[in-house]
């Protein structure tokens, strides 16, 4: 089937490129978040591609004032990959690798019209490979850049006006095979005890922006990692790639929730810096599909386009509802130099943390902190 997108260079395989590849599982997906500079309003958004079941979807959230906003949208693919809506929900590419609109039309109570532009040029992620056993979970690839934001947002009749001077955010895409969808019913064999430890923090400061990510195993090796250092306007050569980092993370007692992070970098001539994370908030994930127990991404909601809204306030929450676990904490942020310069900044504290993790102490699913 030829599609719009047949008139671009950027086929991957022999096929049209409504084809992508024979997984079941393949997706190609845009994150979005953003906050003031004092943490008091922050939102983010998905939209994900599904080409082999056929669906595209996307979802908004703002949590302002302890309360979390959202709204889901789902609509058929068509095999159209080229055409980036989804109801009243777009994504517009208005220059490659630098800034991208994002645009939702009043939808039960919720609208944005934003504008993102990089700092800098996006970081490459070292490709995810993760298996079960024979089975391949997780193969893709992701690319994040710090950003500002301009435009406005509005919940429930009040707007928020959004400049570059007083916002910040994060952009990424990611593509290539993870669990979308209806879930596998067939078996692992043999079974495998759940675990899962991410961090990830795309973090900004006045001159720069710091990214740091990992996957831990059980024992607390990290088997995907990487710290960069982006100077304002860098270019991808200027890239300050880190040769060694970690994140020691303090929980608070009884939960996996961390209460602060200090993340420790070198660079190549040796230096360290470290950057010290407070949590101020707490975005719930599933709020824009990230396990959302009926708005899981690429999840069937009929042959036409469907939307819902729904309000909670993330406090109340339970932490240890495994639809619960994957939260985004907006953070003060407090980066040390080699040299003792301290800069403030501002940005979100990514945690998913299940099964055992050594270092943390945690031996099952969701035994919490002591």
């Amino acid at each position: 089937m030829l599609t719009a997108g047949d008139e671009y260079p950027v086929h991957q395989t022999p096929e049209p490129i409504a084809y992508s590849g024979s997984d079941r599982n393949f997706y190609d997906r845009y994150f979005f978040n953003g906050y003031s500079k004092d943490g008091e309003t922050f939102f983010a958004a998905s939209f994900g591609v599904y080409p082999h079941i056929n669906i595209m979807d996307g979802a908004v959230s703002i949590l302002k004032n302890g309360k979390q906003t959202s709204v889901h949208l789902s609509r058929p693919l068509n095999m159209e990959r080229m055409d980036t809506r989804v109801g009243p929900l777009s994504v517009e590419v208005i220059k490659p690798l630098s800034r991208v609109r994002l645009k939702l039309e009043e939808t039960e109570g919720v609208s944005l019209d934003l504008e993102f532009t990089g700092r800098a040029f996006p970081i490459e992620e070292p490709r995810f490979t993760y298996r079960q056993g024979p089975r391949m979970l997780i193969d893709c690839t992701r690319m994040t850049q710090n950003g500002r934001w301009q435009g406005s947002l509005s919940l429930d009749g009040e707007t928020v006006e959004v400049s570059h001077e007083n916002w910040y955010g994060t952009r990424d895409r990611s593509w290539g095979v993870r669990p979308i969808g209806a879930a596998d019913p067939q078996p692992i064999i043999p079974a495998r005890f759940p675990q899962f430890y991410w961090i990830w923090t795309p973090l900004n400061f006045e001159d720069r922006a710091v990214f740091f990510h990992v996957n831990d195993d059980a024992l607390g090796a990290a088997w995907n990692t990487r710290a960069v250092v982006a100077r304002e306007g860098a270019t991808n050569d200027e890239l300050e790639h880190m040769s060694a980092c970690k994140c020691d993370v303090v929980y608070t007692p009884g939960t996996r929730r961390a209460a602060s992070g200090t993340i420790r970098i070198v660079d190549e001539k040796g230096g360290t810096s470290t950057v010290e994370m407070t949590p101020l908030s707490t975005f719930q994930m599933k709020g824009i599909g990230y396990g959302h127990p009926e708005w899981g991404h690429g999840a069937f909601r009929g042959d036409q386009l469907a939307t819902m809204r729904e309000d909670f306030v993330p406090a109340d929450m339970n932490w240890a509802d495994p639809t619960n676990l994957h939260i985004q904490a907006i953070s003060k942020a407090v980066l040390t130099d080699p040299d003792g310069t301290q800069h403030e900044g501002i940005g979100s504290f990514e945690q998913l943390f299940m099964g055992p993790h050594a270092p943390s102490g945690f031996k099952d699913v969701l035994d919490p902190a002591s």
